[in-house]
């Protein structure tokens, strides 16, 4: 194995309509990568009957039409999981589904000691005689729900309603609208928002809505449609921009397509709306990419717990991000030798205690036990970097025998753990035993990812160490990982639904959801953004063993975009009383965990697992951007001193995750590195992350001391 596996340039772009793809080239420091529609890719080549089909447990609720995919792990997952449905969040909005109808409004937005918040709270409530609802179809940002009298078509990222009749009726409101609106539209205000109400002729034409005398109610024809708009924050229903906002919110919705490009460079996201349409601009979307279509100009904004939604109006919204570099280990080749002496007693080290005689069992779950895979094949990386071939010898025997164990397809006919079988409810595949809510969706790209980065160092090993049978002993069950978390179009799996498209990722966010059917008043949530971001790591690193260009640059366009979200909402937020955020949701961003109260927690939390691919914690190009003015003061509010006092008193790094801030703390400059390595020196065992050992924490200070 080389000792650094590096994905070549990424030329060809795989999109989807939950699929369709694209393709784009672009050179280092050039354009931003331009997708544009090409035919759609088949599924990924994967047997889902190779597992046995069985329900780990049973699913509390339902609430999907008949041939769709469970879509766990969505914005929007609530609506159609669990007991009863819950708010959603297609920022600026929240959404919530009522007896008869739904509520909408613009979540006010408070700011805590701890938090900032934006909860559902309704300023519209529409009854349209509903009953029954279910998610009858959802694409790459729009979700639709069938009410029995119509459907409710919501479109992430939009400040608009749209209501399409089934029948002749009346939609019935608890706030009086008024005609004489833009466009053609009502007026109502409500609590300082002006809303607008827009109607659609059963052709699509834009109409006047058919108001009662009282502006409470309004007819709406079979086929014809209603759309409620939240005008931006101060903007009056009289303004240029609220008629720019009403002649474009008029539009009814049409499917929403996603494309994806990579460059050397760049990663590319591109949303293509249907239909000329209001839309919002995240943070995280400020580089505009060639295929961006929106008006933007003195439109106004939204305030959003993620910072200010600038508002638009367009039918494509497209941007770039920093591409992640993808190495497979540290090069600690060009250290002096002094520091690869020192670097070679601690793996040494390591590995007697990891894969001796004495060594304990890796953990039987696929996520304590993925993280140990993933920390030993981090240390055989090591090892053979260093020419260490005993305890080379011994981490590849001793990672080969039980990556193969679990990649055995009919394991789980033959025990009860350390086996995966597909759930043919969910369609989705999973681990056994399950840990986290994993059987029900939860943090599977977390462990999935885990596995890939241990499967694909451990098979680039063998093939240039072992026998060279590893990869394909892994790869049926490994390549089913991958397509559970991220396969680029639906995977059918025989009689039961298909395994979706991007099950984890959310283009518009820029960042994954964690929990799988998000049974909670504040949206869906993801914790560990690092995880998230270490996932697309392991999946770009099996996709080059895989020799599989496809998966490959789908996974440096994951990792690109997942790592821009993290800097932006998670270790870098616009405003807030905290310097970072550990739990970003729909409705709020917050200092906490599920696990610690303790702020070193909540940051070691944004760091851990420690890859080679980890430099974009500190910034888009791998190094901090501020001379790591950042990075020290997200280390000072966990450890509660100031930035300049960060090195005084040594005990202070003696707290749980000590180990990961540390590592962090190497990022902020070649001193605070070296800082950084002559602590973990002496860092008390039990510190040391199970998923990390304080060999590869090593290497990492000492390579970033060295400028690497």
């Amino acid at each position: 194995m080389t000792r650094r596996l590096r994905g070549a340039v990424a030329l060809l772009a795989v999109a989807v309509l939950l699929g369709c793809t694209a393709t784009s080239e672009a050179g280092p420091g050039g354009p931003p990568a331009a997708p544009s529609a090409v035919p759609a890719p088949r599924p990924p080549d994967v047997d889902l009957t190779i597992l046995p089909a069985r329900q780990v447990a049973p699913t509390p609720g339902m609430r999907l039409a008949e041939g769709l995919s469970p879509p766990t792990n969505r914005w929007f997952s609530a609506l159609a999981l669990g007991d009863a449905p819950q708010p959603v969040f297609p920022l600026p909005l929240a959404v919530a589904l009522t007896a008869t109808g739904f509520g909408v409004g613009v979540p006010q937005v408070t700011t805590t000691a701890t938090g900032v918040f934006g909860p559902y709270a309704p300023q519209l409530t529409v009854d349209v005689g509903g009953r029954d609802p279910e998610v009858s179809a959802y694409d790459a940002a729009s979700v639709t729900m069938d009410l029995g009298t119509g459907a409710l078509t919501v479109v992430e990222g939009s400040p608009v309603l749209h209501w399409t009749a089934a029948n002749p009726g009346a939609a019935r409101f608890d706030t009086p609208f008024e005609p004489g609106g833009p466009a053609g539209s009502a007026v109502a205000a409500v609590g300082g928002r002006t809303w607008l109400l827009l109607a659609t002729d059963p052709d699509g034409a834009p109409a006047a809505p058919a108001l009662a005398a009282d502006g409470r109610s309004a007819d709406v024809p079979a086929g014809g449609g209603l759309a409620w708009l939240a005008l931006p924050d101060g903007v009056a229903a009289g303004s240029a921009a609220a008629r720019t906002l009403a002649d474009a919110a008029a539009h009814p919705p049409a499917p929403t397509t996603l494309r994806w490009a990579v460059s050397a460079g760049t990663a590319t996201t591109e949303l293509d709306l249907g239909a000329p349409t209001a839309v919002v601009r995240l943070p995280h979307q400020a580089t505009l990419a060639p295929a961006d279509d929106l008006d933007c100009d003195g439109l106004g904004a939204y305030a959003t717990v993620l910072g200010a939604a600038t508002a638009c109006a367009g039918r494509t919204a497209a941007w770039s991000v920093p591409a992640v570099a993808v190495d497979a280990t540290l090069d600690v080749a060009a250290l002096p030798e002094a520091e690869r002496a020192e670097l070679a007693d601690a793996v040494t080290a390591d590995t007697e205690r990891l894969a001796g005689d004495a060594a304990p069992a890796y953990p039987a779950d696929t996520y304590f036990g993925g993280k140990a895979l993933a920390r030993d094949a981090h240390l055989l990386t090591l090892a053979t970097a260093l020419g260490l071939d005993e305890p080379a010898a011994r981490l590849r025997e001793r990672l080969g025998a039980e990556l193969r164990l679990r990649a055995e397809p009919d394991g789980c006919a033959r025990r009860a753990e350390r086996c995966f079988v597909l759930d043919p409810v969910l369609a989705t595949v999973v681990g056994l035993p399950a840990g986290f809510g994993s059987e029900e969706g939860n943090d599977h790209h977390f462990h999935d990812g885990y596995l890939l980065e241990a499967a694909a160092l451990a098979a680039a090993d063998d093939a240039a160490h072992g026998d060279g049978t590893l990869a394909a002993a892994l790869a049926p069950v490994a390549d089913l990982l991958a397509a559970d978390v991220a396969a680029a179009g639906p995977v059918p799996a025989g009689d039961g639904p298909a395994i979706p498209a991007l099950r984890t990722f959310d283009a518009f966010a820029g960042h994954s959801w964690a929990s799988g059917y998000a049974p909670f008043a504040d949206g869906n949530n993801q914790e560990s953004s690092s995880e998230a971001v270490a996932a697309w790591h392991g999946l770009a690193l099996w996709a080059s063993v895989r020799d599989d260009a496809a998966l490959g640059d789908e996974a440096r366009w994951l990792l690109a975009s997942e790592a821009a979200s993290a800097r932006a909402y998670w270790l870098e937020p616009d405003g807030g009383p905290t310097s970072f955020a550990s739990l970003v949701w729909g409705g709020k961003r917050e200092r906490a965990t599920w696990f610690s109260p303790a702020p070193s927690a909540a940051l070691g939390i944004q760091v851990l697992p420690v890859t080679p691919s980890s430099g974009y914690l500190a910034g888009p190009e791998g190094t901090p951007p501020d001379g790591g003015a950042r990075v020290r003061a997200n280390l000072a509010e966990a450890l509660g001193v100031a930035p300049a006092d960060l090195w005084a008193d040594p005990s202070a790094w003696d707290i749980p995750f000590g180990d990961q801030l540390l590592a962090y703390a190497a990022l902020a400059g070649p001193d605070d590195a070296a800082h950084a390595a002559a602590l973990l020196r002496e860092l008390p065992d039990e510190r040391i992350d199970d998923g990390s050992t304080r060999a590869w924490l090593l290497a990492w200070a000492m390579t970033r001391a060295a400028g690497g």
